[in-house]
């Protein structure tokens, strides 16, 4: 066999467009058997990328010919935008047939964006332990550690041995699909550490499993924030944590993969608000998008109203020299770009706590230092260009100064104006962008325009 070392394409996992094509042609044909051979293989998570691909009217095509065939995972995969919509188009009998099979952790993700009728379905549907522990977690508050967790948890007392413990898990039926830790506990189903598989299974039978407990025990409060525990895990290299009560009793437990879809939501969020968009995807409906977009929109027409009034102020400048109309949108587009770069990195660093109280003096003397240092290497190439282009030397010189000035003002704003907003507890992400692009205008304009007006007239 050979093996391709040139590394995996940019479109290595894409869906197969003559897959897609196959797939809605065999749909529209009504052709069971041909959808079926065509699906079968797929990941998931494939066919929820798919039914997020297609439109309203395809997916419900497809899914009413899928039948009683239909993969319950596919539910777990999907946008939370369109979990209800498709949930709408299964019939009872197969919600009641295949959604326990589920595990129930899959179950409360697909549930809690699911209108109540359609909920009450879904809990129906259930035996008795997984209702109830379904249940369970929708009573928690959204988006907290409570939510993200299993209740479906491996734990056997703190002082028993290896042959103890693997004896009783090789005894117990109905073990979780996925777990990675033997979480031990103390007579009041408190958690006092854990002991990872690999470890169990390489240890001899007489070993005690407070000997071979990991270092690093993390237990997660139950109402915790889930981004803060997506953030445990990133920072700390958690596979499995315990959940606990106000008490400290075993609540639960959250595995790797959970964390990590939350943090994938958070940078995804992050990205999606520094344009202004919000919580937007690919299958939103038009009027809804529409609406969701045009605050920030109305935000931006104001905040060009008011770097053209600056524009205004030096009108009679700009009558004197065309010039300046052509020159100035490149001091203020440098300057956004600038901005938008030290926003970014700012952003981001306020995001995963590298940021702080105690380097953010340093940090904003580095931006202000590179902004000044690119101001400077602009300045000789605009200025450079001003002169060449218009055969003035003080329009190159204003242009230069003026590139210095914005470009250093960027800078500082794309670092301050991120934590000057977290600070006063608004999230940096959504608000930034507007202010950092109003500052690098008007200052471009203002640093230019009135440049000019005192040295070349």
């Amino acid at each position: 066999m050979n093996i391709d070392h040139s590394g995996a394409t940019d479109n290595s996992y894409n869906l197969d467009s003559e897959l897609i094509e196959a797939i809605l042609d065999a749909t529209a044909e009504r052709n069971h058997g041909r959808l079926i051979n065509r699906i079968k293989g797929l990941h998931a998570a494939d066919i929820a990328d798919l039914l997020e691909q297609i439109s309203a009217v395809q997916r419900a095509d497809l899914i009413e010919l899928w039948g009683r065939d239909f993969d319950f995972d596919v539910l777990a995969e999907l946008d939370d935008k369109i979990v209800d919509e498709v949930a709408a188009l299964l019939t009872p009998r197969q919600i009641s047939e295949s959604v326990g099979e589920l595990e129930p952790d899959d179950i409360v993700d697909i549930v809690e964006d699911l209108d109540e009728k359609r909920q009450d379905l879904f809990l129906d549907a259930l035996q008795g332990h997984d209702q109830a522990a379904v249940q369970l977690s929708l009573a928690y508050p959204e988006n907290t550690a409570g939510r993200l967790m299993q209740t479906h948890v491996v734990f056997v007392p703190d002082n028993w041995q290896v042959g103890e413990a693997v004896d009783a898990l090789r005894s117990r039926s109905g073990l979780p699909e996925d777990f990675y830790h033997v979480i031990l506990t103390n007579p009041k189903i408190v958690p006092v550490g854990q002991v990872s598989l690999g470890r169990l299974m390489a240890s001899r039978r007489e070993v005690f499993l407070s000997d071979i407990v990991e270092g690093d025990f993390r237990a997660i409060p139950v109402l915790q924030q889930q981004k803060e525990v997506a953030y445990a895990f990133n920072q700390y290299h958690l596979i499995s944590a315990p959940v606990v009560h106000e008490d400290g009793r075993l609540a639960g437990v959250i595995t790797i993969d959970d964390a990590m879809t939350v943090l994938d939501d958070e940078a995804e969020e992050d990205i999606l608000r520094l344009a202004g968009v919000g919580n937007e995807s690919l299958t939103d409906r038009v009027i809804g998008t529409t609406v969701q977009r045009f605050p920030w929109l109305i935000i931006n027409l104001a905040t060009a109203i008011l770097a053209s009034m600056v524009i205004a102020l030096f009108t009679e400048t700009i009558q004197e020299a065309v010039a300046l109309a052509v020159l100035m949108p490149i001091v203020a587009s440098m300057g956004g770009n600038a901005g938008t770069q030290s926003l970014t990195v700012a952003v981001r660093a306020l995001a995963t706590r590298d940021l702080t109280a105690a380097n953010f003096f340093r940090v904003v003397c580095r931006e202000a230092l590179i902004g000044l240092w690119n101001g400077v290497a602009f300045a000789v190439i605009i200025g450079a260009v001003g002169y060449l282009w218009f055969g003035s030397q003080l329009l190159g010189l204003v242009l230069a100064l003026a590139m210095i000035v914005n470009m250093f003002i960027a800078n500082l704003s794309g670092i301050l104006i991120p934590v000057g907003l977290q600070r006063a507890r608004i999230d940096p992400a959504i608000a930034s962008s507007v202010f950092v692009t109003t500052v690098t205008d008007v200052v471009g304009f203002f640093a230019f325009l009135g440049g000019a007006s005192l040295l070349l007239f």
